[in-house]
């Protein structure tokens, strides 16, 4: 299945509802960059009129999260991906649409063949911007996310 901005946005309807139900959602993607949205609604508000925390951290994450989602897809390789570390930057008040975008697919790709080559895991630092309708930016989030090949052929032995 090819990754598209409808496809991300029904996986997150069935698998992270939490982000689904708080408005979040891809607006676009490719193999450079992925651009995700989230409007100020009640659901996701906080009690100083803003976009609370957490509801920008999801429309963050998923702007890093789908590339990588993008790249293990099209290698056809077996590899998990986590995050292991999040730095956020609060600017200013979130409100109205905030786009969160990350530009780093090239660094994506080739982690990604790093991981199938080496059969080592990989760390990814990979920076999102929140950008208000005004064209300034309200917060900047690095998340640190780990990759790493599957071999199906070990297995946990219990004793």
């Amino acid at each position: 299945m090819k990754m598209s901005n409808s496809n991300i946005n029904w996986f997150l309807f069935a698998k992270l509802p939490s982000a689904y139900l708080c408005g979040v959602r891809v607006v676009d993607i490719n193999d450079m960059s992925c651009i995700a949205r989230i409007r100020e609604n009640f659901i996701n508000k906080n009690p100083f009129n803003s976009i609370y925390f957490a509801a920008q951290s999801m429309a963050a994450e998923l702007s890093t999260g789908a590339l990588i989602m993008n790249e293990l897809q099209k290698s056809g390789h077996n590899i998990s991906m986590l995050v292991t570390n999040c730095e956020m930057n609060f600017i200013k008040k979130a409100k109205g649409e905030i786009l969160f975008s990350c530009n780093q697919g090239q660094e994506v790709a080739t982690a990604v063949k790093a991981a199938i080559e080496t059969k080592e895991g990989q760390v990814l630092k990979l920076q999102s911007q929140g950008i208000n309708e005004q064209g300034d930016i309200v917060s900047e989030m690095m998340f640190e996310w780990s990759i790493k090949s599957k071999n199906r052929n070990n297995k946990l032995l219990l004793s």
